[in-house]
């Protein structure tokens, strides 16, 4: 189970085994090849310990193919992607598992408008990657190195650009903020100040040894609940690694889960101006709720943020996300972006003067179900056939085979599908009842086993 994951949301792998700084060099090689000498690339990372090792031997390989380096040193995901645009560069690298276990490190690849790399694009820098041709040039034809230290100060200007601070800050609240000692830790703390807002910040230095698994889901944020409960907060924020995804718990510690992050978001949007939303296949159906009360549409993509982007970008969406606590705003950056969630729940919160619990309860709530097991190398495909089969029989069954397989029933939906990101598959279901949700969950997961022989 231990492989190079290498797909359209970039590379992960486990630090000194499949992923190591000859492998990053030659990816960085594979970049600067597939971009061209003369050509500028803004590279950052998160705080992992194995980042600098890594992003240096990135920069080497692209500075081998003739391609300048601008380093933004430790910065948020969307920080990053922000910068590539700012600078005009032709491409962005970020080194991030972003909600990875500590073992992993990752290489993301951006296109000069800070999105990620689109599907085709993608497969072309494997190819390159793969066959370990490489346009390196001489010594005298390096490309140059240079640092600038201003992306979370920029971002966060730009965030403060599309909130309404006088409205948050004349609340005063009260909030709690577990950084999880990543990326997001200074920029978050500067963004909390300027908005007025008391903070209690856990986790808040970005020295990459996290205080709990990265990823924000509620199993791993009890102490966020806790500090939430016992300082009388107005809410709760937990931020991945790389910061670029949100999760939310309410005034009384309660995890809301993150499917509320994009929701909420949306909800808050769509009360001051109109237009549709780009989501993937794996989103609660909540999103769907909130865009037919405004008399908009959902666009549906495969998982993937480079796939949902160039869905907002084809269907002129005003906003995207995903479910996984992944807002995208294009009025900031066209990334999921934590900062901008935050601001958008906060501003939600003061202008409606309905406390969070209040504007969950406003949603139309469905009980979704999250699992993931070990998936072999080349196992998915005939799971998929296989879960296809025993559901073709349901004759109110609507079939999407764009992403995995996601099958929709009346008033529920499950879905199987590979990870990008882990070698994993995931298995996930989302009905009216926790007993339906379960139901389907199982089914899935006995017909994986029945092919698999786990």
């Amino acid at each position: 189970m231990d492989r190079l994951m290498v797909t359209v949301s970039g590379v992960r792998g486990i630090v000194g085994s499949t992923l190591t700084p000859p492998i990053a060099r030659d990816f960085g090689c594979a970049f600067g090849t597939m971009l061209g000498a003369g050509k500028s690339v803004v590279i950052g990372r998160d705080s992992r310990q194995s980042g600098p090792e890594l992003q240096q031997a990135i920069t080497d390989g692209l500075l081998s193919t003739g391609v300048n380096v601008t380093s933004v040193g430790i910065a948020s995901t969307p920080g990053v992607a922000l910068m590539t645009s700012k600078l005009s560069a032709d491409g962005g690298v970020i080194v991030t598992a972003s909600h990875n276990p500590i073992q992993y490190n990752g290489i993301k690849f951006l296109q000069p408008t800070g999105t990620g790399l689109t599907a085709e694009d993608a497969m072309k820098l494997k190819a390159i990657w793969e066959a370990g041709d490489f346009a390196t040039v001489d010594q005298n034809a390096r490309g140059a190195e240079s640092q600038d230290d201003t992306a979370e100060q920029k971002h966060i200007e730009d965030v403060l650009a599309v909130c309404d601070v006088d409205a948050i800050a004349s609340k005063r609240f009260k909030v709690v903020l577990d950084s999880i000692n990543g990326a997001g830790c200074i920029a978050s703390a500067d963004l909390m100040e300027k908005l007025g807002c008391e903070l209690v910040h856990l986790n808040a230095g970005p020295t990459g040894v996290f205080a709990h698994n990265p990823e924000p889901v509620e199993e791993n944020l009890t102490e966020l609940c806790d500090a939430v409960r016992n300082s009388g907060a107005a809410v709760g924020f937990a931020q991945d690694a790389d910061a670029d995804r949100l999760a939310i718990v309410d005034e009384n510690g309660r995890f809301i889960g993150e499917e509320y992050t994009l929701a909420l978001a949306a909800a808050f949007v769509l009360s001051k101006r109109k237009g549709d939303i780009a989501t993937n296949l794996s989103t609660s159906r909540m999103i769907d709720d909130i865009a037919a009360a405004a008399d908009c549409k959902v666009l549906r993509a495969p998982t993937g943020e480079a796939n949902v982007i160039s869905a907002m970008i084809e269907g002129n969406c005003i906003l995207a996300g995903e479910g996984g606590g992944g807002l995208i705003e294009p009025l900031v950056v066209p990334v999921r972006d934590s900062f901008t969630a935050m601001a958008y729940v906060l501003q939600y919160m003061a202008e409606t003067g309905i406390s969070l619990s209040g504007l969950v309860d406003k949603i139309p709530s469905y009980v979704m179900l999250k699992t993931k097991q070990p998936c072999p190398e080349g196992a998915i495909e005939k799971i998929i056939d296989a879960t296809r089969e025993a559901f073709s029989y349901e004759l109110e069954a609507r079939v999407n085979d764009s992403d995995g397989l996601r099958i929709d029933l009346d008033g529920a939906w499950v879905s199987v599908r590979a990870s990008n990101t882990e070698p994993i598959m995931r298995i996930m279901a989302e009905a009216p009842s926790n007993e339906k949700a379960e139901a389907l969950v199982a089914e899935v997961t006995g017909i994986a086993a029945a092919v698999t022989g786990s």
